[in-house]
């Protein structure tokens, strides 16, 4: 049974950075060979894929994080990390670390996932 759990969260001021954290225990082969990511969700709004990253570290973002947000794994050490520079206050939610082939979206929840930590952006 693998489980996930983030570190990171916290409040920032638009334009500023945070880097989220998520640490994988289990199976590493488990791990190693499924795509990784993270969702986040704010108040009243569905869930929305941020960044994925696979096996063999093709990345995947959505739009609106492109060219701002960067992910990264290591397999070795069983995680993945996502850098988020130049925060927006529509970035503001609760993110999650995924772990599975599923896409996580409005109505697909991936097969594992953490907790989640809050992310909040003032403006």
């Amino acid at each position: 049974q693998v489980q996930l759990v983030e570190s990171g969260g916290g409040l920032v001021q638009a334009g500023g950075s945070l880097r989220l954290s998520c640490a994988a225990s289990g199976s590493i082969f488990s791990i190693i060979g499924n795509t990784m990511g993270w969702y986040r969700q704010a108040p009243g709004k569905q869930r929305e894929l941020v960044a994925s990253i696979t096996s063999g570290k093709r990345t995947n973002y959505a739009d609106s994080v492109q060219g701002r947000f960067t992910i990264s794994r290591d397999n070795a050490k069983k995680t993945v990390a996502l850098q988020m520079n130049v925060l927006k206050p529509e970035d503001t939610a609760v993110y999650y670390c995924y772990l599975g082939a599923v896409v996580p979206g409005p109505y697909r929840v991936p097969e594992v996932s953490g907790q989640g930590t809050l992310v909040t952006v003032s403006s």
